[in-house]
C-alpha cells in the first residue's frame, strides 16, 4: 500500500475529504475497544460523569456548544 501525506488529501475535492474522513473514523470506531485510558484519564471521566449527575443543569446543549465554537472561528 502506498503511503500518502495529509497533504496529498488536499488535491482531493470537498466531498472526497468528507469521505476520506469518514472511512477513516469507520476504521477508528472499529476498533475502539483496543484503546485504553490511563487511570487518569478514567478518574477524569469519573469526576465529570459524577458532577453530571449532581447538577445537569451545569452542562451545555451540544446545539450551545458547537454555536460557540463555531463563532469563534468566524471571521
Amino acid at each position: 500500500m502506498e503511503k500518502i501525506k495529509a497533504t496529498d488529501t488536499l488535491n482531493l475535492s470537498i466531498p472526497e475529504r468528507i469521505q476520506l474522513v469518514e472511512d477513516i473514523w469507520d476504521t477508528i470506531a472499529a476498533e475502539a475497544n483496543s484503546v485504553e485510558l490511563s487511570e487518569d484519564e478514567k478518574k477524569i471521566i469519573d469526576e465529570r460523569l459524577e458532577a453530571y449527575h449532581k447538577n445537569p443543569a451545569m452542562g451545555s446543549p451540544w446545539e450551545g456548544v458547537l454555536k460557540r465554537i463555531v463563532s469563534s472561528h468566524e471571521v
